[in-house]
């Protein structure tokens, strides 16, 4: 999983959160502040993937990994067959070392069409992945279709 941002130099935008609490007197960083937002979101909105996506991304860059798992494993539930959603799940369950399910949910990600193999092969998140044979082989297996 990969997370690309842009910083806002807006200085109404620095205001705004300026004034939102700070917790215990300690300064909040932009992730753990995004943590918090999409959580209250997700609170009274369980189901809207797009901040589902989002916050699990974040869990995950948090190092947080087995609740970025759970993120994702809703997320497939939501998006059956979304094949974005199995290829985040193959990372959550990679960085927690479960590679079985990493390799079943990688492989469901490429059936269901998912076929960036060349950032497959740079993800850091599938690096216990990649020293398993069988990684190897699916990418093998469905390069040339």
């Amino acid at each position: 999983m990969s997370s690309k941002g842009k910083q806002s130099g807006d200085k109404a935008a620095s205001t705004w959160t300026s004034s939102i609490p700070i917790r215990a007197g300690q300064q909040q960083s932009q992730l753990d502040f995004e943590l918090d937002f999409f959580e209250t979101i997700l609170m009274r909105h369980p189901d809207y993937i797009d901040v589902l996506r989002v916050y699990g991304n974040n869990l995950t860059l948090k190092g947080r990994f087995a609740d970025g798992l759970r993120v994702d494993r809703r997320l497939v539930e939501l998006r059956p067959q979304d094949p974005l959603a199995h290829y985040n799940l193959a990372c959550s369950y990679t960085l927690l070392k479960k590679i079985d399910p990493a390799l079943h949910a990688l492989r469901r990600a490429i059936e269901l069409g998912y076929r960036d193999f060349r950032y497959m092969c740079e993800d850091r998140d599938l690096d216990a992945l990649k020293s398993d044979p069988r990684f190897r082989q699916l990418l093998r297996e469905f390069d040339h279709r």
